[in-house]
């Protein structure tokens, strides 16, 4: 539209940009006692949700890119909450599961996960939410 002024806080990149912002710093606070990024945090769940997969898997399933998700495993290996195993299907290759560590902290910390997407998305009415959610999924 010719003449129609640039407004940086009507901007979508802006808006998503500023919302991550806060959905972060709100993870950041349920999830202190438990010392998790939030990349950790979705390595982790996505793990015992799965069972176990391949470092290539486990990063587009949390749309991590390899470089990322390399440096999470080395982080959650260190700390002792995920374990490699021997991929049954391909010789070459390693499996990351949780370690029994790693999976009593994603039991003890999964409550804490929905609190900070309920306080993430308190603003919002349920009907607010449930169309905010899906209409992230679309763009995502």
């Amino acid at each position: 539209m010719p003449g129609r002024r640039y407004v940086l806080g009507d901007q979508v990149g802006h808006l998503l940009r500023r919302a991550h912002q806060r959905a972060t710093q709100i993870f950041l606070e349920g999830f202190e006692p438990a010392a998790l990024t939030p990349t950790q945090w979705a390595a982790l769940a996505r793990l015992a949700e799965e069972g176990a997969a391949s470092q290539n898997h486990l990063g587009r399933m949390t749309a991590m890119d390899p470089a990322t998700v390399q440096g999470v495993i080395r982080r959650l290996e260190a700390r002792g909450l995920i374990d490699r195993e021997p991929d049954p299907g391909d010789r070459r290759r390693t499996r990351l599961k949780l370690s029994a560590e790693g999976a009593d902290l994603v039991a003890k910390h999964t409550a804490d996960g929905a609190r900070v997407s309920a306080r993430t998305l308190e603003p919002l009415s349920d009907a607010e939410a449930a169309t905010f959610l899906e209409l992230l999924r679309k763009l995502a």
